[in-house]
């Protein structure tokens, strides 16, 4: 039996429950890769649950498995448990920020030594007290997915309800966004109804180091290293940071899925190839397909206004008025299409008033 007290929590993830990151400016830096500060967020959130199912269900074998250790205590079932804990590795390596730690995923028990007994002879050993720690510890683990899902449903309301209405996509209208999400929130909570939890906060040990710049390898700067005990951690930094930067995620109109808006941008279009298609983004479909029905929801008077426009432009670039006449011309287009939208102008008398332009 080990001489100190068993600790669950560290033996079974340090390898990838406590990792540090850098932040500069609007970036994040994970081991070599480099980030717009809010991409994580925007990865956790396009996710297929798929995927989050697979996690869960891996954590539950593992956690089944090593009950089965403690019920046999023969070294196969250490073995059925090592196998089953690194289905959990496997699974865990595609996920967003795991995916870029610098971690031994073929052998992520050499991460600590405790586990490289003849074979977890530790884990037939341990007491009866430590065996419920570890239960309990492996009993939350289990929720990890459910965790996850959790906070995809609190970004998305407040990204659907609170951000998607803004006219504007910097750091003063998301603030502007999250006063009326929190205002709501306890608004709901004092009438009794339930809500997400609002506690954001969570420890956090950060140190600044001057370095070279991964960006460019030469520029010194002054990043912000910050240590996480958890995913979730860090994703609520990193989405709270992204904000104050002015990124934010934001559902593409087109395909549904989550991209990054970064700071002084304003699309409602991702840039990746549009489903149906082979090499157009949903970016250029989506302002197409915007195009064309704004063209069909036009009314008769707005169609002879639009021939109206095209015709004078034509004539501007063929040097046939000059440009203040097609300066006075719009102008007084845009004034009768404003009489004809008050009904003082018939759609026949419009068309003809603008052919006399």
């Amino acid at each position: 039996m080990a001489d100190k007290a068993f600790d669950a929590e560290h033996t079974f993830l340090d390898a990838v429950d406590d990792f540090t990151v850098l932040f500069h400016s609007d970036r994040v830096f994970v081991r070599e890769q480099e980030y717009p500060v809010g991409q994580y967020v925007v990865d956790i959130m396009n996710l297929e649950e798929e995927v989050l199912d697979g996690v869960d269900q891996g954590m539950k074998d593992f956690y089944r498995a090593v009950r089965n250790v403690w019920r046999e205590d023969t070294e196969e079932s250490v073995h059925q448990a090592q196998e089953k804990l690194r289905d959990v590795w496997t699974l865990v390596s595609v996920l967003p920020v795991y995916r870029d730690l610098d971690i031994d995923w073929s052998q992520p028990i050499k991460q600590n030594a405790s586990l490289l007994e003849k074979p977890w002879s530790w884990l037939r050993q341990i007491s009866p007290e430590e065996r419920a720690e570890v239960d309990g510890y492996l009993r939350t683990l289990t929720g990890a997915g459910e965790l996850l899902r959790i906070f995809r449903k609190q970004i998305a309301l407040m990204l659907d309800g609170y951000f998607e209405p803004l006219d504007r996509r910097n750091p003063e209208a998301y603030a502007v966004g999250m006063f009326q999400f929190y205002s709501d929130m306890v608004t709901a909570e004092l009438m009794g109804q339930d809500t997400y939890e609002l506690d954001h906060s969570f420890p956090l040990k950060v140190r600044f180091v001057p370095m070279v710049s991964p960006s460019d390898g030469e520029t010194i700067i002054l990043a912000e290293q910050a240590r996480f005990s958890s995913l979730l951690d860090f994703l609520e930094v990193e989405f709270f940071r992204g904000l104050a930067a002015g990124n934010a995620p934001r559902r593409c109109h087109n395909c549904g899925k989550y991209f990054l808006l970064t700071a002084g941008y304003n699309t409602c279009y991702c840039n990746n190839i549009a489903p149906g298609e082979t090499e157009r983004t949903c970016r250029k479909v989506g302002a197409h397909r915007k195009e064309a029905r704004d063209r069909a929801g036009r009314t008769p008077a707005q169609v002879e206004y639009d021939r109206a426009y095209n015709r004078l432009k034509q004539r501007k670039n063929r040097k046939k008025i000059s440009l203040d006449e097609w300066n006075a011309a719009v102008a007084k287009a845009q004034e009768l299409l404003a009489q004809s939208g008050r009904g003082e102008l018939t759609d026949e008398e419009l068309k003809r008033k603008l052919a006399e332009l």
